[in-house]
């Protein structure tokens, strides 16, 4: 991160920009832009920072106030992080084998706990309440009305920072009532020169295959162990083994074997037609040999199979099989 202000090299001009008057805050942010170039992590520090009692010459959080402290224990009481919770199953009965799922999205009660936090003063004389919202396309239709009510009467000295991925799933209105920053996307030469000072290897080819998001390349390290050996044996085509092949895939998680079978039949298709690869850049000599064997038609029919179960990736269905049955049909695309 960057040394001024605890943030990405790639965010300094971003920074700056709304250090300017920071005196003069708008009262709602809305940050945005793709996953994995720091959004998140921008919007902590920067809440941070505007809740110092004593910032720095650049605006950065001094770190070491009550203020500091408060927001490095999670207990600052001028602020407020909403995201999707985790919630526990209504029939479950007894408390030590409770159940809990994961929630997508951010529910109107949620958004209604805040009216109490709105109508209080800040701890600090003259200081600011921040509300974080995080991923804000998890509002769905009642929580997001129910944020507009507030963003269209807003409350003194309260800031909303509103971070999201997916900026055409929150309402006109909404958008319409905040301030909107466009997050940066780092190019190539930033985005390896930060992954090389936190140590990862082989960055630049984990960073085609994750689209050019650095964070997702530093958080997966784990995953590309596991990637290593789901090339190795996609690499062999009609020779790989289904049955065996299928436990790997699904090792991590259903929607990361499916994904990795997706992109290798993205550039094996590119190889066939004569086109770069997009993801496995240090593959192109075993996806040519591949590419020379495939039947097209096949390879396109397989591809839609394998859209069909990324979408079931979630349900309950026996993923062994439905992978298994995938990577069959991977081997059979390759003419003898």
């Amino acid at each position: 991160m960057n040394s001024i202000a605890n943030i990405y090299p790639w965010q300094a001009q971003v920074w700056q920009h709304l250090n300017k008057d920071s005196q003069r805050m708008p009262h709602a942010l809305l940050l945005h832009g793709r996953t994995g170039i720091g959004k998140y992590d921008f919007a902590r520090v920067f809440s941070q920072a505007l809740l110092c009692a004593n910032r720095g010459q650049h605006g950065q959080a001094c770190g070491v106030c009550s203020s500091c402290n408060w927001f490095n224990d999670n207990s600052h009481p001028d602020f407020r992080l909403l995201s999707p919770e985790q919630e526990v199953e209504a029939d479950d009965e007894v408390v030590s084998t409770k159940k809990t799922k994961k929630k997508t999205q951010i529910s109107v009660a949620q958004i209604r706990d805040l009216s109490g936090f709105l109508s209080l003063s800040s701890h600090r004389s003259n200081g600011l309440r921040i509300v974080l919202i995080h991923p804000a396309e998890a509002l769905n239709l009642a929580s997001a009305n129910a944020l507009l009510k507030m963003l269209e009467e807003p409350a003194t000295g309260v800031v909303f920072i509103l971070v999201v991925h997916q900026l055409q799933r929150l309402l006109p209105t909404i958008i319409s009532r905040c301030q909107k920053v466009s997050m940066p996307i780092p190019d190539e030469s930033q985005a390896l020169a930060w992954l090389s000072e936190q140590g990862v290897a082989n960055a630049k080819q984990q960073l085609a295959y994750l689209e050019g998001s650095p964070i997702k390349v530093f958080n997966e390290q784990l995953q590309f162990t596991l990637l290593t050996e789901i090339w190795r044996m996609l690499a062999l085509g009609r020779k790989l083994e289904p049955n065996v092949a299928a436990p790997a895939f699904i090792a991590n998680s259903v929607e990361v074997g499916v994904v990795a079978l997706q992109k290798w039949i993205y550039d094996l298709a590119a190889m066939k037609l004569g086109k770069q690869t997009r993801y496995h850049l240090q593959h192109t000599s075993a996806l040519q040999g591949l590419a020379e064997k495939v039947n097209l038609s096949r390879l396109f029919d397989l591809q839609r199979k394998t859209d069909e179960l990324r979408k079931l990736a979630l349900h309950p269905l026996n993923h062994d099989l439905q992978m298994e049955s995938l990577l069959l049909e991977y081997t059979r695309v390759f003419q003898s």
